[in-house]
Order: structure tokens, then sequence, then C-alpha cells
């Protein structure tokens, strides 16, 4: 039974509630309320406008089910979507718009409250075939009542008084409206021994385990994921999610637990103090429970898991697969009931063809005796016909005789040919069976030789595959040892070039080393010249130092002639050798103002550098390379410079 079907049968109820004529047909202003209100509950959008569209034609008529029907599915039933809007308060407002019209309470306090009928109705609702007007069959009701008998904890021992029942009352035809049900409920005929209070909460057990899909409750212990302690909370399993709050009034919930195809339930062994555990595993999360006992937790278990069946099946309700079955059962042993019957008619019928058959039989035998009389009449004349036939039939016979002793002899004559026939016979099925082995042995020998043909040609052509990788890997190598030769040439052809140029450069180098050997001697030979300057103007500077005092003119015109007449580096003073004149000093004086430069160019200031060490040092570096890097160095290379009386010295 689906959704559709299942909310069908409670708008019915309130469409023959304002139907107060009987007659099948309703206003439009009263379906505008229902419409209207079957909005509301049902969490529907609504458009008023719909319904005068739909039935423009008769404004002010009555409506009859078939006319409202189109509008029902179209416009309501088939926007409804599972789980979008109380089940509950949908019920309550068909439930109200029938009771006015069709429930009457009793006046005094009876078995059950409208509440409790209200309950009822809507198991009913649940139970009821999918027929109009709805009725629920004699099995459905003892299957109800059995299961407020266990939600009362008592045992129903009442299944005769049932029978009776139904059987009393033929009107009933083996089925139930609701308003007879719930008459014989407020009756107490069968819940006489049980208190008013124990039946309300068995209905109210079957009531939220048929209809609201509850399919187990009660007080468990939960495993905290944050604080990781533990909680007692009154859990709900209710379709595909399991919601828990902190007690059993359902005011303050604490969450829930959506189960999926995926989802699974295991037994956990006792741990923390707690006992009888198991967990559920969804996709988001693990949930530790602890139930009060064993048998609580496998109630448990076994409930979860047909939910995930019921999931992964992609089907609504386990009682409502469990209501389909029984409703096959019934349709089944009806079925079985049908053929019964069928079967006795059959077997009826059987008995009067039996007898119509015996009095054939009785008809046969008359005629039978009958015939018998003409046959011994026509027996007679044939028994004379016989004894002429039997005199033909000597003679005839002598004559077979004569006839079967020269048959004889002529099979004997055969018989010794077949005998012949059949031992060539035999020859040549041996014959045969030697050819057959023969031909199988040369089969065997052409499929060998056929094998083996495949195989050369197979190896033939691997060897020829092979040559051909061969020719082609002889031809890369000729063409790299041909690219080789020619690197080799080229790379010959560099080598003798470069060793050429280091050859040429090598003899440059020689004549550049000899000529710097010259060159270093003559430098040599004028840096000697110039020490000799040098102490020569040393030894006149001494003497400028040291002035001569005034004396005698003609002693002292003597002195500067024999200096004069006598070489720079010979001449005595009164002060030593080599000392000036005033005249001298004068002119050295002047000279010594008009160059002054020359004192900056004083070999004294520089580091001499001799031949010899050049020559030793630069026979002492094994290539030339060493031998420049030496000498670049310890600045011993001779750079060309301009002297002060304009001529170039190295």
């Amino acid at each position: 039974m689906d959704l559709k079907s299942e909310l069908l049968k409670s708008i019915w109820y309130a469409f023959t509630a304002l139907d107060l004529e009987r007659s099948g047909k309703v206003s439009k202003s009263q379906l505008k309320v229902l419409s209207h209100n079957l909005y509301t509950v049902l969490n529907i959008p609504h458009d008023p406008s719909t319904l005068e569209d739909h039935f423009r034609d008769d404004n002010d008529g009555p409506v009859s089910s078939c006319g409202y029907m189109p509008y029902l599915n179209k416009y309501i039933l088939d926007k409804v979507q599972d789980g979008n809007f109380a089940k509950e308060t949908f019920n309550e407002l068909c439930w109200t718009l029938t009771a006015k019209k069709n429930y009457k309470p009793p006046r005094e306090q009876g078995t059950i409250s409208e509440r409790d009928a209200f309950k009822l109705w809507c198991l009913f609702n649940f139970l009821s075939e999918d027929k109009y007007p709805l009725v629920v069959v004699q099995e459905e009701v003892g299957y109800l009542l059995r299961k407020l008998f266990m939600a009362m904890g008592q045992e129903w021992l009442h299944e005769e008084e049932l029978t009776d029942y139904f059987t009393q009352n033929p009107s009933l035809a083996g089925a139930v409206t609701v308003w007879q049900f719930l008459e014989m409920m407020e009756s107490g005929r069968f819940t006489k021994s049980v208190s008013k209070e124990s039946l309300a909460l068995g209905i109210q057990s079957v009531y939220e385990e048929l209809v609201l899909d509850v399919t187990q409750k009660g007080y468990m212990w939960k495993k905290g994921q944050v604080r990781r302690n533990w909680n007692e909370r009154w859990f709900v399993l209710k379709a595909s999610q399991i919601h828990y709050y902190v007690n059993e009034d359902l005011k303050e919930k604490k969450g829930e637990i959506q189960l999926d195809m995926d989802s699974t339930v295991e037994v956990l062994p006792d741990k923390e103090g707690k006992r009888c555990l198991f967990c559920i595993k969804t996709a988001n999360r693990t949930y530790e429970l602890s139930a009060s006992d064993t048998k609580r937790r496998q109630e448990w278990i076994d409930s979860i898991s047909a939910s995930i069946w019921i999931q992964s099946e992609n089907k609504r309700s386990l009682y409502i697969e469990q209501k389909e079955k029984r409703r096959l059962q019934r349709q089944q042993a009806a079925q079985r009931e049908l053929e019964r019957k069928m079967e006795e008619e059959h077997l009826v019928e059987l008995q009067q063809e039996k007898e119509r058959q015996l009095l054939e039989i009785e008809h046969l035998k008359q005629a039978q005796d009958e015939a018998q009389v003409l046959w011994r009449t026509k027996e007679l004349y044939w028994m004379k016909q016989q004894q002429d036939m039997q005199l033909k039939l000597q003679r005839e016979l002598q004559k077979a005789h004569t006839d079967k002793l020269q048959m004889q002899l002529v099979m004997e004559q055969k018989e010794l040919e077949a005998g012949a026939q059949r031992h060539r016979i035999q020859e040549l099925e041996t014959m045969q069976r030697g050819m057959e082995q023969a031909l199988k042995a040369e089969i065997q020998a052409h499929t060998h030789e056929q094998s083996v043909r495949s195989a050369q040609a197979r190896l033939l052509q691997e060897e020829e595959e092979k040559l051909k990788e061969l020719m082609r890997l002889k031809f890369e190598q000729q063409d790299i040892i041909q690219r080789t030769q020619q690197e080799k040439r080229q790379l010959q052809q560099q080598i003798t070039s470069k060793a050429q140029a280091l050859q040429q450069a090598m003899e440059e180098l020689r004549e550049t080393r000899q000529r710097n050997k010259q060159d270093l001697a003559v430098a040599e030979r004028r840096r000697k010249r110039a020490s000799q300057y040098v102490k020569h103007w040393d030894v006149q500077l001494n003497r400028l130092m040291k002035p001569v005092e005034p004396g005698d003119k003609a002693k002292w015109k003597a002195s500067a002639e024999a200096t004069q007449n006598q070489p720079s580096s010979d001449m005595l003073s009164h002060r030593g050798g080599g000392a000036f004149t005033s005249k001298e000093f004068s002119s050295m004086e002047t000279i010594g103002k008009t160059r002054p430069q020359d004192r900056y160019n004083d070999p004294k200031n520089s580091t001499p550098v001799s031949v010899e060490t050049l020559e030793s040092d630069s026979e002492d570096y094994e290539n030339i390379e060493e031998f420049l890097k030496n000498v670049s160095l310890t600045g011993a290379m001779p750079h060309k410079m301009k002297s002060h009386d304009g001529c170039m010295d190295w």
C-alpha cells in the first residue's frame, strides 16, 4: 500500500461524511473547505482558483466523488511528500469530519474513550482492504485483537468466539465496517477481562507500532560523542530514524540517528561497567548503546536490522509488508478453497458421468445377450462351413507339407550360403577395422605433420624476423661506425691544427723570451749607470747639508778650481770627500728647484731586479705560462718608461 492509497482511505471517510443525503455528491463549497483543510494539514501550497477552473461548467451544482477524484489526485495527492506533514494531524482532521456524522459514543462510561476510538479508526484504515466501502476481513480483525492482547501482556484466547461472532451474523459476510468494529470493541465482548486503562495502553502501543511505524521504544544508556559519558535516554525507533529524548514524555528531544542501507548494527563486549552493549554504525558516526538486558538488546538489534533491510529493499514499512503478505496468503487460501470447490463439482460431475456409463453398460449387456442368440444361430452355420473348410484345409495341408519339405531343403542350402556369407562378412569387418585403424594412424600422422609444418613455418618466420632485425642492427652499426670515423677524423684534424697552433705559440714565446732577456740586460746596464748617478748626487747633497764657512778667498778659489778639475766622485773638502762649494751648492739648489720631479725617479725608491735573478727564475719554471705569471706577480716585467731627458728607458 503506497502513501497515496493510505491517504485516500481517510479522505474517503471525510468525503462520505459531507454527503449528508448519501447520494454520492457533495456541494462545491464543502469541497472547497475540505480541500483547503487538506492543503493545510498536508503542507501543500494552496491555489483556490484551481477548483473553480476544474468545475467551471457547473459552478452551482454538486460534485460527485468521481468528479472530485481527478482534482484530488492532480492538485493534492500527487504533491504530497512523505515526511513533510504530520500524519496524525491529517487523520484527526478526517476523523473529526466523519465522527460527527457516524460515531456516537455511549452515554455511559464505555470501554473505550473517544481518543481510543480515533486510534482504532486509524488501525482499521491501516488493516482495511483496498476497495470501497472500506471493510476489514475476519483474519485482520483477529490479527488486531491478538496484537492488542500481546501489547497488554495477555494471551489471546477468543479465536472461537470471534469465529462464532462472524458466523452468527451472516450480514457481515466475513468482514466488518469501522463502525461495526467500534461497536464490537465498545461492547467489551472480547475484552471483558481487561481493564479500561490496560486496554487504552494496548491500543496506544499498537497504534504507535502500526500507524506511526514505531517498531521499538524504551530506555537505554547512550555514550556521548564529545564528553564520552553515559546518559540514560528514551529511544523511539520509527521507520528509518531513531529519536532519543530525555524521558518518555517526548517533550525534550536530544537527537536522532538516521539509518540507511549502509548502516550496520553490531554486538559489543561489556566495558566501562556497562553490559548488554551494541553499536550502530552510520556514515557519519558510531553510536554505542547499552540495553537493560540481553533480551532487550536482541529485540533492538532485530528491529534496527529490519529497518535497515527495509531501506535496502526500498520498502515503506515492515508492517505494510506483513499486511500484504497476509493478504496474499488469504488470496492463496481463497484460491485453494475455490479450487477445492471446483474439484468437488468436478467429482459430482464424474459421479454423474459414472452413473450414466453404468446405464449404458446395462443397455450394452442387453444388446450383448441378443447378439449371443444371434451368434449361436450363426455359429451352427459357421460350424458346417468350417467342416467343409477343414477338409479343404487338410488337402491343402498335405500339399503344404510336401512344399515344406522342399522348402527345408532349400533353406538348408540357403543356410550354408548364409554361413559362407557371414564368414565373408566377418573377414570384411576385420579388414574394415584394420583399415580404420590404418586410417586413424594416417590421420594422426597427417595431423602431426601439419603441426610440425606449422611449427616449422613459425620457426622460419621467426628466423626471418630475427634476420631482418640483425640486418637492421648491422646497418645501424655501420652507420654508427661511419659517423664515429667521421667524428674521429674531425677530432684528429682539430688536434693537428691545435698542435700546430700550440707549436707556433711556443716558438713565439721563445722569441719573446729571448727579446725579454736582451731588454732585461739593457735595463740592468742602465740601472747600474743610474745607481752611479744617484750615489754621486747623494754625495753632493751631503755636502750641501754642511755649508762652507768664510775663509781665505785665495784658498777658496784654489779649492774650487781643484774641485772643477777633478771628478765629482774624488772631490775632497775641509768637510770630507765630495763636499760642494758655495757655487756648486747654489747651482745644485737651482737644479733642485727647477726639476723636483727627478727626485721621484730616484732609482733608490724602486726595487732592483738583477738579470741573473730573472734568468734563474725563468729557468726554474717548466712551462712558459708559469714563467709569465711569476714575472707579472713579482713586477719584474720590463715596462716602458719615459725619463726626464726624453729618452725611452727599459
